[in-house]
């Protein structure tokens, strides 16, 4: 059996800023002196006359990008989820957010598999920092294909957009030809009666996984990817959940604010549903592997088979 492919989202979003590039000629990306890190320095290698180093300055990069944005360009700000959706918050709200300008933010190295950087780099409170913002669209792509494609989407899309990427290499699960990006649409990987997991970002792959151990003592799953979730496709959530009766939901982000909130925000409203949410539990991240990070904090197939295993 053949070896499965993984590659960082960062990595996705880097090449498909290249190719969007040479669809969009007033597409322009600034970032703040991380390019090697967020990837856009493959842009930059390329169309380095649209690519603008800020330095260490991202609440000023806002404001450029936000100017940019009046001129009729596209902008793509990046920096690490941390800065761009923590330190920058303010200026994504007042200047980006507030007058509905059409700002992308490609904000990486999001949640814990940032690894060794530590807890003070792992922001897993930025999903829920950007939903709060009127009129924001949040994306937390799972794979190399979904982030090409939410580059594009965002792109598309007219008005401000955040995008999530990762540090760590993924499987790529979503190369295959039925596969379909459609911003406020989830995707429903897998069928089942007994329960539905709802999976965002590197999650969704061990959500996966974490079905087929369940199904091995007669437990059927149903598996919903989530890359968006603001707007969230509610129907296809509420429908799960009256067919299943339980929902799990599962996010590589604070169980606060995040997936899991939006969620039993739509389930409490619609169709109320014991759910039990898997994510950072209301703790800071710490240093180490990352693939251990995921492991101890029960977001791996693993801790996802055994949480729901006991839930059901």
């Amino acid at each position: 059996m053949s070896e499965v492919k993984k590659i960082a989202t960062r990595e996705s979003y880097g090449n498909a800023l290249v190719e969007m590039g040479a669809k969009y000629d007033n597409l322009v990306v600034l970032d703040a002196d991380l390019a090697a890190a967020t990837k856009t320095g493959t842009f930059k290698k390329v169309y380095p006359e649209r690519h603008i180093d800020c330095g260490i300055a991202e609440c000023n990069m806002v404001g450029i990008a936000a100017g940019l944005a009046t001129t009729g360009k596209i902008p793509f700000v990046s920096s690490f989820a941390m800065f761009a959706a923590g330190r920058a918050f303010e200026q994504v709200r007042n200047s980006v957010g507030y007058p509905k300008l059409n700002v992308k933010i490609g904000a990486t190295h999001a949640g814990i598999s940032v690894g060794e950087d530590g807890a003070t780099h792992q922001c897993n409170e930025d999903i829920a920092l950007m939903r709060t913002i009127p009129g924001m669209v949040v994306i937390n792509p799972s794979d190399d294909v979904e982030a090409k494609a939410a580059v594009a989407a965002a792109i598309e899309h007219d008005g401000p957009v955040y995008l999530r990427f990762g540090r760590l290499a993924v499987p790529v699960i979503n190369d295959n030809p039925d596969y379909k990006f459609e911003l406020g649409k989830g995707v429903l990987l897998k069928e089942g009666k007994d329960v539905t997991i709802v999976a965002t970002g590197l999650c969704v792959c061990e959500a996966v996984e974490a079905a087929k151990k369940l199904a091995e003592d007669g437990i059927d799953a149903e598996v919903i990817n989530i890359h968006t979730i603001k707007p969230l496709d509610e129907d296809l959530i509420v429908a799960s959940a009256k067919k299943t009766g339980k929902v799990v939901t599962v996010e590589e982000h604070s169980v606060i604010g995040g997936l899991g909130s939006a969620v039993c925000d739509a389930l409490c409203a619609k169709a109320p549903t014991p759910v039990l949410k898997v994510g950072i539990q209301d703790v800071f991240g710490e240093s180490g592997a990352a693939v251990k990070l995921i492991h101890k904090y029960g977001l791996d197939a693993e801790g996802i088979y055994e949480k729901v295993k006991s839930f059901v």
